[in-house]
């Protein structure tokens, strides 16, 4: 399935006009004071709204499913995490990728037998272990609001029975507790914005 994408329009920044990427948009608003932008689900929605203007109400009515105020910019040198999987459970892997730029820096998998929010957990784990190992203190981006919330209770709270295929998965998990009590929190985990600013950079792209 072909990936959703989002159109950015930048009314004040230090370039307005519409972008096609959240890096694009990025490079407006990031650090510049009263930057005012929204991302739109189409390019026409976009258009029309750059047109009218930020305060218009008509265009706030007629596009209100797709009227999205960024509530604010990520951290411009960060790493994002994220996870996918072919069924529940099925085949999951997981990667980080070094912002901005959106470099590659680790990816594991496939593995059998897990879930998605498993493998949202091992990557923010992972990363975390990526930073500290590399002496990097960026924060972290995840997606998924469950695993964060896993991370922070040092606990992957799934409820999948262990099995003999699954077994390299709980292994990984009982190595990624045994680390958060070890270590706690080292980095700033923070969650990623869809809405706002578009897929997650480390998306496998398989919605």
């Amino acid at each position: 399935m072909q990936k959703k994408t989002k159109t950015y329009v930048v009314w004040k920044g230090r370039k307005a006009g519409i972008f096609a990427s959240w890096e694009e948009c990025a490079r407006q608003v990031q650090g510049y004071p009263g930057a005012r932008y929204r991302a739109y689900a189409s390019r026409a929605a976009a258009e029309k709204a750059f047109r009218l203007g930020p305060d218009d109400k008509t265009s706030r009515s007629v596009e209100k499913k797709e009227w999205l105020l960024a509530p604010g910019v990520p951290v411009g040198e960060s790493l994002a995490v994220d996870a996918a999987c072919s069924g529940s459970p099925g085949r999951m892997e997981f990667r980080g990728v070094k912002l901005p730029g959106g470099r590659q820096v680790f990816r594991q998998g496939p593995f059998r037998e897990a879930t998605n929010n498993i493998g949202e957990f091992l990557a923010i784990v992972h990363g975390m272990r990526y930073l500290k190992e590399n002496a990097l203190n960026l924060p972290v981006y995840s997606d998924s609001a469950t695993a964060i919330g896993w991370v922070k209770a040092g606990r992957c709270r799934t409820r999948l029975t262990p099995s003999r295929a699954n077994k390299p998965v709980f292994t990984l998990i009982s190595e990624a507790e045994g680390w958060l009590a070890q270590n706690g929190l080292p980095f700033r985990l923070l969650k990623w914005d869809t809405q706002a600013w578009g897929e997650n950079p480390a998306d496998f792209d398989r919605k």
